[in-house]
């Protein structure tokens, strides 16, 4: 889920990843941090690719600026991450994230759920979080 401002410093305590990245106060939060704790995390930009009012993350047209900021914050971007539309085609938005991706140099791609992994894979998806099919549906 989304990392809040607040939870920087524990967070990255216990964490190596950070799959959540979304907004501009929470990078500087993890620059400032990972001074203090002399750790540098892996850390992916949520990209809101389907532009939904309801979720966060950076819009894929300011993208490549928020990128460069989190390179000056000197953040380890190591990739993006997606959680498409709901009740649309996935693959869509999938073959666009890849397309993003492969456009800033990235290796790694985080996206792809239990109900629409393999059509992530199919889209180079590098990380999938895959809940229900291992714990089953939630109540």
């Amino acid at each position: 889920g989304k990392l809040q401002t607040n939870k920087v410093k524990l967070a990255l305590k216990i964490f190596d990843y950070i799959h959540s990245l979304d907004n501009q106060k929470l990078a500087k939060k993890i620059a400032d941090e990972q001074v203090k704790q002399d750790k540098k995390p892996k850390i992916f930009i949520q990209v809101n690719i389907g532009n939904e009012d309801q979720k966060t993350g950076i819009p894929k047209e300011e993208l490549t600026d928020f990128y460069m900021l989190c390179k000056n914050l000197n953040l380890n971007i190591i990739g993006t991450m997606c959680i498409p539309p709901n009740n649309e085609n996935a693959e869509n938005y999938f073959s666009k994230m890849d397309r993003i991706n492969k456009e800033l140099n990235f290796k790694d791609l985080s996206m792809g759920m239990s109900g629409d992994y393999l059509s992530a894979i199919e889209n180079n998806a590098t990380y999938l979080r895959i809940g229900s099919k291992i714990f089953g549906k939630r109540n």
